[in-house]
Parts: structure tokens; C-alpha cells; sequence
């Protein structure tokens, strides 16, 4: 198969998710909160791969399988058994309740909600600059991803800014034209396509070498760490803090966080987080078993490179490794477009509207809203192009700065005591310090800080410990404000 025709796949794929968009922006509403949620009204099958395909992407299809295949098949437990159980929990602790809160009092973003309930613009905005700060490197992943990939699938003729352009046009043209509800049917086609492309890709690669046992042995014979849990990168500290900031990370991500609106009634919430850790151990098992199985196979992965693309041009046919490329790419687009959707309601909404323009019109704001998306995917692609670290390091920044604001959104939904200075202590103090612990990796005026100590605990961990002790205990010597209403989040679960 030529180049062309490979590239052909990608761009096929491309335009039969724009068209599927299409279809649901022709029946969706001129309001914001059809646009935003689809008017609340997605269904089991759709949240459940809405979220799935959300939440998967550049760093779990590539990043994942490449760190499989430097350290070891045990991200396979950190991201499919501890991650994908962990967030089904806190799914329910965290988005059931705020699904509840949402039905009832109409909110549409978390500063929203958390505004409205302490009486405070200042912490609405708060928190929508803080994920706004966060979701930036994140979609930046995705446009290094997309880059990477299409050089791995065309040797380089396609360069790692063309790949990066290409998913940035596609982002913006699609998130301005549809709304949630064509975001959330395409991630359920991209979804089911990733889910079934990856097993094909498994079993083709199996067969060529032989079999799941000749592929295990081979990697044990090349590195025969593999075959005992733990060591090397897989401290106790780096497993167990990792799954804890990823998933309560996932939680606070705008576009997970706005999922927990969405649902259509409490049984479609409550039978989506119950298969949620199936589904994510189905995807995750063939994928990170291909990048460590690869260690054992007669490849070479240039530095830089991503090893899945690597393994499929040398065991599977070329249009079956782009239709791969083509499914890690739907995995991008599913996350970016998401991301982008939910940035432009929280800038709009928590951030525009009440600081900058109250009386704004619907239809400016839906402009304000499509200009913000195209000039954050552009200022994320220049990022990108700087390749400011590995697609592992550059999502872990990302899951540990929204992580940071999961225990006090907690202590807000479940603790009446919560006051409006507990809940700025709590999310201030912790994110300064952890900002300031990234931009000391990266800029040179500001003294170098460890981003893990004692043997790979994860610093945001004990950051995270210190805003839920901060909320708490300014919480307790500080009077809650008249502006605040605990009963707007006085709802009764079951």
C-alpha cells in the first residue's frame, strides 16, 4: 500500500467523524445547555463510551504501551485495575452526587456550581482558571501524539508538525460546529472502533510471532525483569501515587467533570461507573501488553518514537497499521475535542459572563466561546512544537494539577461546615506549590524542585493531603459567609 493510501485511511477516518458531527449539530438546540450537555439527556450505552473515549487518549495509546515497553507490563496494573476502579468509586462519590446537584439547580460547569453554592464569583473563577491552566499541556499531548504518530505510520515523509496541525484544524473546525451531543456520538463510534481495532492489532501481532507464549518468553528472555512485579520504575511509591492522582485527577478533568451532568437518570449513572472498569481493562490489556512484548521483538524504536506504530509496520500490513494510527487518532480527537468543548463553558461561562460581560448575549457568548477554542487548540500547537517533555511526563503534570482540586470539591459536596475561605485556601495554596514545582523543571530562574521523593512518591500526593487539611482546617475557624447556601447541595442519594 503507498503512502498515499495510508494516509487516505487517516483522513477518511477524519471526515466520517466530521460527518457523524454534523448529523447531531442538524438536530441540536440553539441553547447552552444543549450545547454544553445535550440537554442532560445521554443514555447508558453513549455516557459509557463518551466518557471511555474522553478519557483515553495520546497517554494511554501511546504513552501507555511505551512505558510498557521501557519498565514493564506493570502500567497494566496502575491504569486497568487500580486506575479503572478507583475512578468507578469516585465516579459514584463524586459524580452521582454532583449529578443530583446538577439536575436539580440547572449548573452546567463545577465553578458554577461551587460559585453558586459559597456565593463567591471569585472562587468560580478560580477554579475555571486553574482547569483552564491544567487542560492547556493536556491538549498539547494530544497534538504530540498526533505528530508522533504520523511520522512512525509514514516513516517521517509526514513531518511531527503536520501530524500536530492536522488533529489542531480538525479540533477546531469540529468543536465549533457541533455541540456535546456530536462529541459524545462520535466518541461512541471512536470508542467501539479504538476498543476493536486494538484486539485485531494484538491477535495480528501474536500470530506473526508465534503466540502469546512465544511473544512472553521472547520478553523475558530480553529483559528478565519483566516477568517479577515491581522494580525499577514500579516503586510502591510510584504505583500507588500514580493511580491516586490519575484517578482522582480524572475526576476534575472539565471534560470527565462535565460528563457527571450529562446522564439522562440515576440507573444510566449507575450502570455507566459499573462497567467502567471492564471496559478500560479490555482496552488497556491488549495495548500495553503490545508495547511490553515488544521488548522481546527483533525491532528498533528510535528514540523519541512511539513503539506501537514501530511493532505494526513490522508485523502487520500497511493499511491495517494506518486503520491502528487511525483508531489512536480517533483516541486524540475523542479527548481534544472534549477538552476544548468543556474549556470554552468554563472560560465563557465561569469566567467571561460574570467578570467581563454579565448581559452578554446567547449568540455572543457562542462566539466568544468558538474564538476561545480556536486560539487555545493554536497557542497549545505552537507548544506542542517545542515538545516540552514525554507524553508520559507531560499528562502526569496535567492529572496531578486537577487531582489537587478533588478533596475540596469533596469536603463542598458532603460537608455543610465547608466555608468559602476553607475552599480558597484549599485549592490556592496547593496549586501555587505545585505550579511552581513544574515551572522549576522547566524554567531556569526558578530553584529546582523534586517532583517525587523518598523513592518515587509522587509530591502532589502530599499536596493533595495538604488541600483536603486546608479546607478542612480553615474551614473550621472561619465563619461561613451570608452569601453561602449549603442547601443548594442538600441532596439525598441512594
Amino acid at each position: 500500500m503507498t503512502l498515499g493510501l495510508s494516509l487516505g485511511v487517516v483522513v477518511g477516518y477524519l471526515v466520517v467523524a466530521l460527518a457523524l458531527g454534523l448529523i447531531a449539530y442538524r438536530v441540536s438546540e440553539t441553547t447552552a445547555e444543549d450545547y454544553y450537555l445535550a440537554s442532560r439527556s445521554i443514555g447508558t450505552l453513549v455516557l459509557l463510551f463518551t466518557t471511555f473515549a474522553t478519557l483515553l487518549s495520546a497517554f494511554t495509546f501511546f504513552g501507555g504501551p511505551n512505558l510498557a515497553y521501557a519498565a514493564g507490563p506493570e502500567w497494566l496494573v496502575v491504569m486497568g485495575t487500580l486506575d479503572g476502579v478507583l475512578f468507578a468509586v469516585l465516579w459514584y462519590v463524586i459524580g452521582y452526587k454532583q449529578w443530583l446537584i446538577g439536575s436539580r439547580n440547572g449548573y452546567v460547569t463545577l465553578g458554577e456550581m461551587l460559585g453558586d453554592r459559597f456565593g463567591s464569583t471569585g472562587l468560580r473563577a478560580l477554579v475555571a482558571g486553574v482547569s483552564l491552566l491544567w487542560l492547556f499541556p493536556y491538549v498539547m499531548l494530544q497534538q504530540m501524539g498526533a505528530g508522533e504518530a504520523l511520522v512512525g505510520l509514514t516513516d517521517g515523509v509526514v513531518p511531527y508538525w503536520g501530524g500536530a496541525a492536522l488533529i489542531t484544524a480538525f479540533m477546531i473546525l469540529y468543536v465549533t460546529v457541533a455541540g456535546l451531543r456530536g462529541v459524545a456520538w462520535t466518541d461512541t463510534l471512536q470508542g467501539l472502533f479504538m476498543l476493536s481495532i486494538v484486539w485485531v492489532a494484538a491477535a495480528w501481532v501474536l500470530s506473526a510471532v508465534g503466540g502469546v507464549g512465544a511473544a512472553t518468553g521472547a520478553m523475558l528472555e530480553a529483559r528478565p525483569e519483566f516477568g517479577s512485579f515491581g522494580g525499577g520504575t514500579y516503586t510502591p511509591g510510584f504505583i500507588i501515587s500514580t493511580a491516586i492522582t490519575i484517578a482522582f485527577g480524572v475526576t476534575m478533568f472539565p471534560q470527565i467533570n462535565q460528563r457527571f451532568f450529562v446522564a439522562k437518570s440515576a440507573a444510566t449513572l449507575k450502570r455507566s461507573f459499573a462497567l467502567w472498569p471492564v471496559l478500560v481493562l479490555l482496552l488497556f490489556l491488549p495495548a500495553f501488553m503490545l508495547g511490553a512484548w515488544a521488548a522481546g521483538m527483533p525491532i528498533e524504536v528510535p528514540e523519541g518514537a512511539n513503539v506501537l506504530p514501530v511493532v505494526l509496520n513490522e508485523y502487520a500490513p500497511a493499511w491495517f497499521a494506518a486503520l491502528v494510527i487511525a483508531g489512536a487518532m480517533a483516541a486524540m480527537m475523542s479527548s481534544s475535542d472534549s477538552m476544548l468543548l468543556s474549556g470554552s463553558s468554563y472560560f465563557t461561562r465561569d469566567l467571561y459572563r460574570p467578570l467581563v460581560d454579565a448581559d452578554a448575549s446567547e449568540r455572543r457568548e457562542a462566539w466568544i466561546a468558538r474564538i476561545g477554542v480556536a486560539a487555545f487548540a493554536t497557542l497549545a500547537f505552537v507548544a506542542s512544537l517545542f515538545r516540552p517533555g514525554t507524553l508520559i511526563e507531560v499528562g502526569d503534570t496535567a492529572f496531578s494539577g486537577f487531582a489537587l482540586l478533588a478533596l475540596p470539591v469533596i469536603c463542598a459536596l458532603y460537608w455543610p461546615r465547608t466555608t468559602r475561605t476553607g475552599m480558597v485556601a484549599g485549592i490556592a495554596v496547593p496549586q501555587a506549590a505545585y505550579l511552581l514545582v513544574v515551572l522549576s523543571s522547566v524554567l531556569p530562574l526558578v530553584p529546582t524542585l523534586p517532583r517525587t521523593v523518598f523513592g518515587g512518591w509522587d509530591v502532589a500526593l502530599g499536596l493533595m493531603v495538604l488541600s483536603g487539611a486546608l479546607t478542612v482546617g480553615v474551614s473550621l475557624v472561619t465563619a461561613p459567609t451570608a452569601d453561602g447556601d449549603a442547601s443548594r447541595f442538600a441532596v439525598v442519594s441512594d
